[in-house]
Protein backbone atom coordinates (compact mmCIF):
# COMPACT_ATOMS: atom_id res chain seq x y z
CA UNK A 1 0.00 0.00 0.00
CA UNK A 2 2.71 2.62 0.78
CA UNK A 3 4.47 1.59 -2.51
CA UNK A 4 1.30 2.53 -4.56
CA UNK A 5 0.81 5.82 -2.29
CA UNK A 6 4.73 6.90 -2.84
CA UNK A 7 3.27 6.33 -7.02
CA UNK A 8 0.35 8.27 -7.13
CA UNK A 9 2.75 11.23 -5.68
CA UNK A 10 5.28 10.58 -7.72
CA UNK A 11 2.72 10.65 -10.92
CA UNK A 12 1.40 13.89 -9.23
CA UNK A 13 4.39 15.12 -9.01
CA UNK A 14 5.80 14.73 -12.51
CA UNK A 15 2.44 15.87 -13.57
CA UNK A 16 2.80 19.23 -12.10
CA UNK A 17 6.20 19.83 -12.91
CA UNK A 18 4.64 19.80 -16.23
CA UNK A 19 2.00 22.08 -15.47
CA UNK A 20 4.02 24.16 -13.66
CA UNK A 21 6.30 24.69 -16.73
CA UNK A 22 3.55 24.64 -19.77
CA UNK A 23 2.28 28.01 -17.63
CA UNK A 24 5.38 29.58 -17.93
CA UNK A 25 5.78 29.11 -20.83
CA UNK A 26 2.48 30.21 -21.92
CA UNK A 27 2.86 33.67 -20.01
CA UNK A 28 3.45 36.91 -21.97
CA UNK A 29 6.48 37.71 -19.73
CA UNK A 30 8.12 34.63 -21.82
CA UNK A 31 6.62 35.50 -24.81
CA UNK A 32 7.93 38.87 -24.09
CA UNK A 33 11.48 37.93 -23.68
CA UNK A 34 11.72 35.53 -26.35
CA UNK A 35 10.48 38.41 -28.77
CA UNK A 36 12.80 40.61 -27.66
CA UNK A 37 16.10 37.86 -28.56
CA UNK A 38 14.30 36.24 -31.71
CA UNK A 39 12.03 39.18 -33.22
CA UNK A 40 9.61 37.87 -35.86
CA UNK A 41 10.39 34.49 -35.01
CA UNK A 42 7.80 34.56 -32.39
CA UNK A 43 5.76 33.33 -34.83
CA UNK A 44 6.90 30.12 -34.28
CA UNK A 45 6.11 30.14 -30.53
CA UNK A 46 2.90 28.74 -30.62
CA UNK A 47 3.59 25.60 -32.63
CA UNK A 48 7.37 24.92 -30.45
CA UNK A 49 4.91 25.33 -27.56
CA UNK A 50 2.91 22.64 -28.76
CA UNK A 51 5.55 20.40 -29.96
CA UNK A 52 7.09 20.62 -26.22
CA UNK A 53 3.98 19.68 -24.61
CA UNK A 54 3.29 16.79 -26.32
CA UNK A 55 6.76 15.83 -25.76
CA UNK A 56 6.88 16.20 -22.15
CA UNK A 57 3.41 14.82 -21.70
CA UNK A 58 5.11 11.58 -23.69
CA UNK A 59 7.79 11.47 -21.49
CA UNK A 60 6.14 11.75 -18.09
CA UNK A 61 3.60 8.67 -19.46
CA UNK A 62 6.95 6.75 -20.00
CA UNK A 63 8.61 7.27 -16.71
CA UNK A 64 5.90 7.47 -14.41
CA UNK A 65 5.13 4.39 -12.25
CA UNK A 66 1.94 2.51 -13.50
CA UNK A 67 0.59 0.82 -10.14
CA UNK A 68 -1.76 -2.31 -11.09
CA UNK A 69 -4.49 -1.15 -9.35
CA UNK A 70 -7.64 -1.48 -11.04
CA UNK A 71 -10.64 0.86 -9.90
CA UNK A 72 -13.25 -0.66 -12.26
CA UNK A 73 -13.39 -2.94 -15.58
CA UNK A 74 -16.65 -2.53 -17.15
CA UNK A 75 -18.34 -5.76 -18.75
CA UNK A 76 -20.37 -6.03 -21.93
CA UNK A 77 -22.72 -4.03 -22.59
CA UNK A 78 -21.52 -1.54 -20.22
CA UNK A 79 -17.66 -1.32 -22.01
CA UNK A 80 -20.13 -0.31 -25.16
CA UNK A 81 -22.54 2.16 -23.82
CA UNK A 82 -20.07 4.19 -21.72
CA UNK A 83 -18.27 5.00 -25.03
CA UNK A 84 -21.70 6.77 -26.31
CA UNK A 85 -20.86 9.47 -23.60
CA UNK A 86 -17.05 9.57 -24.94
CA UNK A 87 -18.29 9.97 -28.68
CA UNK A 88 -20.43 12.42 -27.64
CA UNK A 89 -17.63 14.65 -26.09
CA UNK A 90 -15.19 13.93 -28.93
CA UNK A 91 -18.03 15.51 -31.23
CA UNK A 92 -18.24 18.94 -28.54
CA UNK A 93 -14.30 19.27 -29.50
CA UNK A 94 -14.80 19.09 -32.74
CA UNK A 95 -18.08 21.56 -32.33
CA UNK A 96 -15.43 23.87 -30.09
CA UNK A 97 -12.89 24.00 -32.88
CA UNK A 98 -16.26 25.38 -35.39
CA UNK A 99 -16.04 28.18 -33.17
CA UNK A 100 -12.00 29.14 -32.79
CA UNK A 101 -9.13 28.84 -35.69
CA UNK A 102 -8.24 25.22 -34.96
CA UNK A 103 -5.16 26.36 -36.84
CA UNK A 104 -3.99 29.18 -34.81
CA UNK A 105 -4.46 27.06 -32.01
CA UNK A 106 -1.94 24.71 -33.30
CA UNK A 107 0.36 27.57 -34.24
CA UNK A 108 0.20 26.59 -37.97
CA UNK A 109 -1.67 29.77 -38.71
CA UNK A 110 0.99 32.05 -37.71
CA UNK A 111 3.88 30.38 -39.51
CA UNK A 112 1.90 30.73 -42.54
CA UNK A 113 1.66 34.71 -41.94
CA UNK A 114 5.29 34.77 -41.26
CA UNK A 115 6.29 32.79 -44.49
CA UNK A 116 4.03 35.25 -46.58
CA UNK A 117 5.58 38.52 -44.61
CA UNK A 118 1.77 39.18 -43.33
CA UNK A 119 2.26 38.79 -39.29
CA UNK A 120 1.64 41.64 -36.86
CA UNK A 121 0.83 39.52 -34.22
CA UNK A 122 1.83 41.30 -31.00
CA UNK A 123 3.17 37.93 -29.71
CA UNK A 124 2.21 34.41 -30.32
CA UNK A 125 -1.54 34.09 -31.31
CA UNK A 126 -4.58 36.59 -32.23
CA UNK A 127 -7.09 36.62 -29.25
CA UNK A 128 -10.88 37.19 -29.76
CA UNK A 129 -14.04 36.90 -27.87
CA UNK A 130 -15.98 34.39 -28.53
CA UNK A 131 -19.16 33.85 -27.18
CA UNK A 132 -21.50 31.99 -29.59
CA UNK A 133 -21.84 28.07 -29.80
CA UNK A 134 -20.77 26.25 -27.01
CA UNK A 135 -19.40 29.50 -25.37
CA UNK A 136 -22.66 30.35 -24.37
CA UNK A 137 -23.14 27.36 -22.29
CA UNK A 138 -19.55 27.28 -20.90
CA UNK A 139 -16.18 29.70 -20.60
CA UNK A 140 -14.19 26.66 -21.90
CA UNK A 141 -16.27 24.30 -23.81
CA UNK A 142 -12.27 22.53 -24.61
CA UNK A 143 -11.99 21.67 -21.37
CA UNK A 144 -14.97 20.22 -20.17
CA UNK A 145 -15.55 18.26 -23.75
CA UNK A 146 -11.83 17.37 -22.91
CA UNK A 147 -12.75 16.58 -19.33
CA UNK A 148 -15.73 14.06 -20.53
CA UNK A 149 -13.76 12.46 -23.24
CA UNK A 150 -11.42 11.17 -20.32
CA UNK A 151 -13.66 10.38 -17.81
CA UNK A 152 -16.00 8.18 -19.57
CA UNK A 153 -14.01 4.74 -20.04
CA UNK A 154 -14.42 1.14 -20.19
CA UNK A 155 -11.62 0.51 -17.81
CA UNK A 156 -9.67 2.70 -14.97
CA UNK A 157 -6.64 2.21 -13.31
CA UNK A 158 -4.95 4.27 -10.28
CA UNK A 159 -2.36 5.47 -12.99
CA UNK A 160 -5.03 6.86 -14.87
CA UNK A 161 -7.35 8.04 -12.33
CA UNK A 162 -4.42 9.92 -10.82
CA UNK A 163 -3.52 11.41 -14.32
CA UNK A 164 -6.93 12.76 -14.53
CA UNK A 165 -7.89 14.51 -11.64
CA UNK A 166 -4.59 16.09 -12.06
CA UNK A 167 -5.42 17.13 -15.39
CA UNK A 168 -9.17 18.32 -14.26
CA UNK A 169 -7.17 20.04 -11.59
CA UNK A 170 -4.81 21.89 -13.84
CA UNK A 171 -7.54 23.03 -16.43
CA UNK A 172 -9.23 25.19 -13.21
CA UNK A 173 -6.09 26.51 -12.37
CA UNK A 174 -4.73 27.22 -15.55
CA UNK A 175 -8.56 28.86 -16.51
CA UNK A 176 -7.78 31.27 -13.99
CA UNK A 177 -4.78 32.58 -15.62
CA UNK A 178 -5.39 32.46 -18.93
CA UNK A 179 -8.87 34.48 -17.45
CA UNK A 180 -7.14 37.02 -16.39
CA UNK A 181 -4.95 37.87 -19.70
CA UNK A 182 -8.65 37.91 -21.22
CA UNK A 183 -10.24 40.67 -18.92
CA UNK A 184 -6.90 42.88 -19.59
CA UNK A 185 -7.73 42.34 -23.58
CA UNK A 186 -11.18 42.76 -23.52
CA UNK A 187 -12.25 44.66 -20.29
CA UNK A 188 -15.89 44.79 -18.95
CA UNK A 189 -17.28 43.15 -21.95
CA UNK A 190 -15.58 39.90 -20.79
CA UNK A 191 -16.11 40.43 -16.83
CA UNK A 192 -19.87 40.67 -17.96
CA UNK A 193 -19.62 37.14 -20.22
CA UNK A 194 -17.74 35.48 -17.23
CA UNK A 195 -20.61 36.84 -14.85
CA UNK A 196 -23.37 34.57 -16.08
CA UNK A 197 -21.27 31.86 -17.65
CA UNK A 198 -19.76 28.57 -15.70
CA UNK A 199 -16.33 28.31 -15.88
CA UNK A 200 -16.12 24.91 -17.11
CA UNK A 201 -19.20 22.86 -16.65
CA UNK A 202 -22.22 24.05 -17.78
CA UNK A 203 -24.58 24.06 -14.79
CA UNK A 204 -26.76 26.94 -16.24
CA UNK A 205 -27.34 24.45 -19.39
CA UNK A 206 -30.93 25.60 -20.04
CA UNK A 207 -30.03 29.38 -19.96
CA UNK A 208 -27.40 29.63 -22.44
CA UNK A 209 -25.43 33.25 -23.06
CA UNK A 210 -27.50 36.06 -24.47
CA UNK A 211 -24.89 37.89 -26.52
CA UNK A 212 -26.64 40.76 -26.12
CA UNK A 213 -25.64 40.88 -22.58
CA UNK A 214 -22.09 40.89 -23.26
CA UNK A 215 -22.89 44.00 -25.54
CA UNK A 216 -24.37 46.12 -22.20
CA UNK A 217 -21.04 47.53 -21.42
Amino acid sequence: MIHVFTDVLLIIFLFSLFACTHSLLASDKIKTIFKEKFGELIAFYRLIYNLFALGCLYLIYEISPKPHLIIYDLQNPYDVIILIPQFISLAGIFWTFRYICFREFLGLEQVKRFIQKKYTTDLDEEFTLQIEGPYRYTRHPFYFFSITFLLFRPVMDLFYLTFFVSVVVYFYIGSYYEEKKLVRLFGKIYENYRNEVPRIFPVRFFKPYNRKNTLEV
